[in-house]
């Protein structure tokens, strides 16, 4: 089944993708394969102090939505950034199809959905899509 929108809320640990068009959805949970999430940086160390991205985690979210129209990325955090930007890198097929990256805190599936097709008729409403992809 074709999906025109999706919506990709995640955090460093879990993301919860949801595809829909006017009649039907799906949502797909997926969750990262790491399992130390927390690194602390402490003084007189070498690195940063962080995790480093889980590569075939974004990997498996950019299946999840490949042939989808257009989507959103959201999250409380930062993993939605580095997403986007490994999309670019390593997706730009699925990349081409990113109209926003957005701040969400931990909404229910429900209201994620809810926020997506408000998101996506606004959107829609400017002429923001590329001209026969609406």
């Amino acid at each position: 089944m074709s999906f025109a929108h999706a919506i990709i809320w995640l955090d460093h640990r879990d993301a919860r993708v949801i595809r829909y068009s006017v009649d039907t959805s799906r949502t797909v949970e997926l969750h990262s394969r790491e399992t130390e999430r927390k690194i602390h940086h402490r003084t007189n160390t070498i690195g940063s102090g962080h995790v480093a991205d889980d590569h075939h985690f974004f990997d498996e979210i950019a299946t999840a939505v490949h042939g989808v129209r257009e989507l959103v990325l959201c999250g409380p955090a930062n993993a939605k950034v580095a997403l986007n930007t490994y999309l670019l890198d390593r997706h730009p097929d699925v990349a081409r199809h990113v109209v926003g990256v957005e701040t969400l805190d931990h909404p229910t599936d429900a209201e994620l959905l809810a926020w997506a097709k408000k998101y996506f008729k606004a959107f829609d409403q400017l002429g923001l899509a590329p001209s026969g992809e609406r």
